[in-house]
């Protein structure tokens, strides 16, 4: 029987020059940072990635000289430590693409093996006027998207509007759009005012003119009651969870009816049992389960190969925004980063995740 032999935490850090303008977050980022866990059982390894594990460090003897593959019995305690210490999802990534690695099989065929090949929306996450969006949603169209995702954080969210007007007319009505209002959550330094029901009503009843496919996150993420209200008196569809930690809140969603799109990002949010169960209960009410990529090469990865598996979505994210987000500066921790092909990303063959971190490469950038 194989046992969990070393869990190593390491830590790395990309300089932006020039910085990356999250529309999101009031301030510019000049650097993109990841944790990868690494673990490790009779002469395999797996690999995760993602938030930063602090908490960690001397708790390892809890997995230690455990089966890699009590899957069960890992999630239960990740789940008493993330209560404590933030989230320990990136661990779990790990010891699923170490059972990956151990198996020969990959991770998306692990899991239940729906497809290795996954349709993409392109995920933009700048603040650009009407006409550069505009212009940057045809080409997006040109690459093979068949959607593209626009975030919306004006002050005042009339501002917002027309960016979505000109898109609209500028890709027509083939592409399909999707708006993020990010009002369920606040980055660090955010003060200003989240939207009400009726700002949330008065802007997506505007999106329903332009015919939004979706419009994410319109209030905050524990009004379970209003975005349902909302979901009942718009056409759009509502979608959201990208960043609920617990399971039980999510299964709240599903108990209101509040959402048409469930969003619960693997390292974020689920773990990637607790996704391939929470899928299966979205899908099963007609619903949409689409998760939230954005991070590191390794989380989309995580995202990608769950969604291979088990999602019926039309589309699945993919960050890319470029000048300022790349699929370089996104993916800078593996090898190659994950390039899409007319809209597509067909994923490898190869055990677990299918990517051989180059450690020599990444000295360079730990901290």
């Amino acid at each position: 029987m194989h046992k969990i032999k070393a869990i190593e935490i390491h830590h790395y850090q990309l300089p932006l020059d020039p910085p990356f303008y999250a529309y999101w977050d009031p301030r510019p980022r000049t650097s993109h940072a990841t944790t990868i866990v690494r673990v490790r059982a009779s002469g395999y390894e797996g690999v995760g990635a993602g938030d930063a594990m602090l908490g960690f460090q001397g708790l390892e003897e809890l997995f230690i000289g455990q089966d890699p593959f009590s899957i069960e019995r890992h999630v239960q305690i990740l789940d008493t430590l993330q209560f404590h210490y933030g989230r320990m999802w990136p661990l779990e990534v790990a010891l699923w693409d170490l059972m990956g690695q151990i198996t020969g099989q990959p991770l998306w065929k692990l899991l239940g093996g729906r497809s290795q090949q996954v349709r993409l929306y392109a995920s933009t996450g700048e603040r650009k006027g009407a006409e550069e969006r505009a212009e940057s949603a045809v080409w997006l169209k040109e690459q093979g998207f068949p959607a593209l995702k626009i975030r919306l954080h004006a002050p005042n969210p009339r501002d917002d509007i027309p960016v979505i007007q000109a898109v609209r007319q500028a890709v027509g009505p083939v592409m399909a759009i999707l708006v993020d209002a990010n009002q369920a959550w606040q980055m660090p330094g955010d003060e200003s005012a989240q939207w009400d029901f009726k700002t949330a009503l008065w802007v997506a009843q505007a999106l329903d003119e332009l015919d939004v496919f979706w419009l994410e996150e319109p209030l905050h993420r524990h009004d379970y009651e209003g975005l349902a209200a909302l979901r009942d008196r718009v056409r759009l569809r509502i979608a959201g969870g990208e960043g609920n930690r617990e399971f039980a809140t999510l299964r709240r969603y599903l108990k209101h009816g509040s959402l048409d799109v469930y969003q619960p990002d693997v390292v974020w949010s689920t773990g990637i049992l607790r996704a391939r169960q929470l899928a299966s209960e979205v899908q099963a009410t007609g619903a949409i389960y689409s998760p939230h990529t954005w991070g590191d090469g390794l989380v989309l990865l995580a995202n990608l190969h769950v969604a291979a598996a088990v999602s019926r979505a039309p589309f699945i994210e993919y960050p890319f925004d470029p000048p300022s987000w790349t699929p370089e500066r996104r993916d800078f921790i593996l090898p190659e980063p994950i390039q899409a092909s007319d809209g597509f990303v067909t994923l490898p063959d190869t055990p677990g995740l299918g990517v051989k971190i180059d450690w020599q490469g990444l000295k360079k950038l730990e901290n």
